[in-house]
């Protein structure tokens, strides 16, 4: 019995490493794409432009929504072939915010409407879905709130669907800039990777024909692409829905387009717990729609390379709890007398991967000066790992539940080094997921010191990266969340005059809201 225990334990340790390997040999695969990759040829300037409606999905954004709002009504396209669309499920003063701004733009002569409903059925999802019938655009352009989009950003991104070669084309994804990255940090390691999903990953994924997402924001849809039958339009059964949809659209016989030369500027979240709030919806959202279409790409008539890579795609997020099995099986497998393979080992052929996608990443966005955002691949490793666990609790709900609550990431109009976020009502608790971390980071010292004794303190160095990743989740989640009378109060002052500018009283118009 003892011995069946111990081989079950080496096959579990076995498969975990051998899934990290694959993820990691993965991302050296994107790396050789990009670099052979040629750039996307810039099309043409339209002699005429069409008809494009701009959707603000919006719920509870009392920080951010005017400036998200000013940014669209003063894109520079021609009025008469814009629609704005602010798709207000806002419950708190948003609503009023959303109203003053609406108003004062419609008094400028633009089309623009606040959207709202009676419930958040579908969330995102049902928002958009709810107010594409009332949309008059030939296009649609999403944008969360955010982000803050460059004044010529549709007159960048429309010419790739306008050319007769492009008529297949079904959305267009532009690369997320970030309004904040130097704001602390850990808003520089999560610009690290998300510069490197972009400049690598999704630009890797179509250099090489492979299918990839929509990121839900900071890019436009052909609106008979959504509206296609065999696309199915906006869904609410899982928490990617524009995984979800991109995917479904080209499995339906539509194409994307990245560009990685237009940027969508966005606020990257400061606090830690928001951004392990926006990875659990992610990765829950990502399985969910792995179960939802695996079996749909991997019958699909494209070639296995691509079906490969795409399932490869959509289940990202099992090298969490692939690193959490890890852990929770050494321990055990050395008190039964077990062998697992050198820590060592696995570490330099598991994680070179990721260190050398993130590096070309930089060096492509920022040339010479690439080191400097690499320097915080250190931080970003720690952070991968400590939030492993709650990652691994969104996995595991993703392959077991449809849809669920799609909980925002909140944003607080945070933009430069001394802002901020702290008295925001938005600011999130302590969650018990924490404590959990906590005891995961007793758990990886007693590993670390069973290996030690083993095979020496050199062979703890895996177990001592969890330790120092649930150390360093812990105690930023503590540092943040400190008491709030430790605040200085000119911090709140600052903060509250971020709220609302007060610029829009312009009464709303009686057909400000449909």
């Amino acid at each position: 019995m003892l011995e069946a225990v111990v081989f079950v334990l080496q096959v579990f340790y076995g498969l975990c490493a051998l899934g990290l390997a694959l993820y990691s040999l993965h991302a050296v695969w994107l790396v050789w794409q990009v670099r052979r990759a040629t750039p996307v040829a810039t099309p043409p300037t339209p002699v005429t432009w069409p008809t494009v409606t701009i959707q603000l999905p919006i719920y509870n954004e009392r920080h951010v929504a005017e400036r998200l709002i000013e940014a669209c009504a003063t894109l520079d396209y021609p009025q008469e072939l814009l629609q704005i669309q602010v798709l207000d499920d806002s419950t708190d003063d948003t609503q009023l915010i959303v109203d003053r701004c609406v108003g004062y733009w419609r008094a400028q002569g633009h089309n623009i409407t606040a959207v709202r409903r009676t419930d958040r059925r579908g969330y995102k999802a049902g928002a958009l879905a709810h107010a594409l019938p009332h949309a008059t655009g030939e296009f649609v352009a999403i944008f969360d709130a955010d982000f803050r989009p460059a004044p010529d950003f549709l007159r960048r991104t429309l010419p790739y669907f306008l050319t007769p070669d492009d008529a297949q084309v079904g959305f267009v994804q532009t690369r997320w800039g970030h309004l904040n990255r130097d704001y602390s940090p850990l808003t520089r390691s999560q610009a690290l990777a998300l510069d490197g999903h972009f400049a690598v990953e999704q630009a890797g994924r179509q250099a090489a024909g492979y299918l990839f997402g929509f990121n839900g924001s900071g890019g436009v849809w052909r609106r008979a692409c959504i509206e296609d039958a065999q696309t199915g339009g906006w869904q609410d059964d899982t928490l990617c829905e524009d995984l979800d949809l991109s995917y479904r659209a080209q499995l339906a016989g539509w194409r994307g387009c990245y560009v990685n030369e237009i940027v969508a500027p966005a606020e990257i979240p400061p606090q830690l717990n928001a951004y392990k709030r926006q990875q659990f919806r992610w990765a829950k959202g990502s399985i969910q729609t792995l179960r939802k279409l695996g079996g749909r790409v991997w019958r699909s008539d494209r070639p296995a390379s691509v079906r490969g890579a795409a399932l490869i795609h959509l289940g990202s997020y099992l090298i969490h709890p692939m690193l959490l099995l890890l852990l929770l099986t050494i321990p055990p497998l050395l008190w039964l007398g077990g062998t697992p393979p050198s820590p060592i080992a696995l570490v330099g052929f598991t994680s070179f991967g990721p260190p050398l996608l993130y590096a070309v990443g930089q060096q492509r966005l920022y040339g010479r000066d690439w080191w400097r955002g690499w320097l915080n691949l250190p931080l970003l490793t720690l952070i991968g790992m400590g939030v492993c666990l709650s990652n691994s609790l969104a996995v595991w709900q993703g392959l077991r539940t449809r849809g669920g609550a799609f909980h925002r990431t909140p944003k607080f109009r945070v933009e430069q080094r001394g802002d901020a976020w702290r008295t925001s009502a938005y600011r999130l608790p302590l969650d018990r997921v924490m404590m959990a971390e906590a005891g995961l980071l007793l758990y990886a010292l007693g590993a670390a010191w069973l290996v030690a004794q083993q095979s020496g303190w050199m062979s703890a160095f895996f177990m001592l990266l969890y330790a120092a990743g649930f150390a360093s989740v812990v105690g930023v989640t503590l540092w943040q969340n400190r008491p709030p009378h430790l605040l200085h109060r000119f911090h709140r002052r600052r903060f509250l005059a971020r709220t609302d500018s007060g610029k829009y009283n312009s009464p709303l118009t009686p057909d400000g809201t449909i």
